[in-house]
């Protein structure tokens, strides 16, 4: 499937998006004949976000058509949600659109990349996106990770995030807690003490570095003992070969020599891993 692109933003962000064709005619859409996106990532729009856009509507009027696809009651917006309900808002009778033919995957990718091209989504929305593109469509992450213009370790990391608890994902969604802290509240077994810390990180307006030390400090779930000193050599090693491998390295040593621990996060990510050690893909 070839996404066409939404202007020169997309086209930035996946190479190889085509620009709208020149053939491709604007028509003015009567808004009350448009339906919201159901596949649209974005679950929610601030009130304080559309007022300020709707404001800019009622004396500029929409710069940019909406994309829709026709549907049996009128159209769905495959991308320009804010736009249409800022144009709903200012009064427009109608709203300039593109009418496209397009399916349910190539409407939920656009509106996933647009979203992601104005940082609109919130880490659980972005994840559950993701998710969506993998249960009903299908991808893979690596296939995920070239639709959108990522990287495949960082869309597995996201998705990680949906096994955190329900509370945590709520601090996520408000923006008190930060995709980077959600990492951190893996690294506890116990969903107790995530919903704990992650709490008290919310509250306390802890950063990244004070939730991990606090974290390290607990103990993670009831397999972890409070850390030993560690050789900073070996500290730098480590965070060099997680950077280098986009996943977590781990080195233990014993009286003779150790063990290296490198995380995967699925039978992709092993095999992304392996293609780094080896130099090249795994016969």
């Amino acid at each position: 499937m070839k996404v066409r692109g939404l202007g020169r933003g997309l086209a930035a962000l996946i190479p190889g998006a085509e620009e709208f064709p020149v053939q491709e005619r604007v028509e003015h859409v009567p808004t009350d004949r448009i339906r919201p996106n159901r596949n649209q990532p974005r679950l929610s729009i601030p009130a304080e976000e559309l007022e300020e856009l709707a404001a800019s509507v009622r004396t500029h009027g929409v710069l940019q058509p909406i994309v829709v696809r026709p549907v049996p009651d009128g159209y769905e917006i495959v991308a320009g949600e804010r736009r249409w309900r800022a144009a709903v808002l200012a009064g427009l009778a109608t709203v300039p659109a593109v009418v496209r033919q397009v399916g349910d995957l190539e409407s939920l990718a656009l509106a996933l990349v647009e979203n992601l091209q104005r940082s609109n989504l919130n880490p659980v929305e972005r994840a559950r996106a993701y998710r969506r593109l993998q249960e009903d469509f299908g991808l893979t992450q690596g296939e995920i990770a070239r639709l959108v213009g990522s990287s495949q370790p960082s869309v597995a990391n996201a998705l990680r995030l949906l096994s955190l608890p329900e509370e945590v994902l709520e601090e996520l969604q408000r923006g008190s807690l930060t995709e980077a802290h959600g990492r951190v509240l893996l690294e506890i077994q116990d969903p107790a003490r995530q919903v704990e810390l992650g709490r008290k990180a919310s509250s306390e307006r802890l950063g990244v570095r004070e939730l991990s030390r606090l974290v390290r400090a607990h103990g993670v779930g009831s397999r972890v003992r409070r850390p030993a000193r560690k050789d900073p050599d070996r500290t730098a090693l480590e965070e060099a070969l997680s950077q280098r491998l986009a996943s977590r390295v781990r080195i233990r040593a014993g009286r003779k020599g150790g063990v290296v621990e490198v995380e995967f996060y699925s039978e992709e990510d092993l095999c992304r891993i392996c293609e780094i050690l080896l130099g090249g893909p795994v016969s």
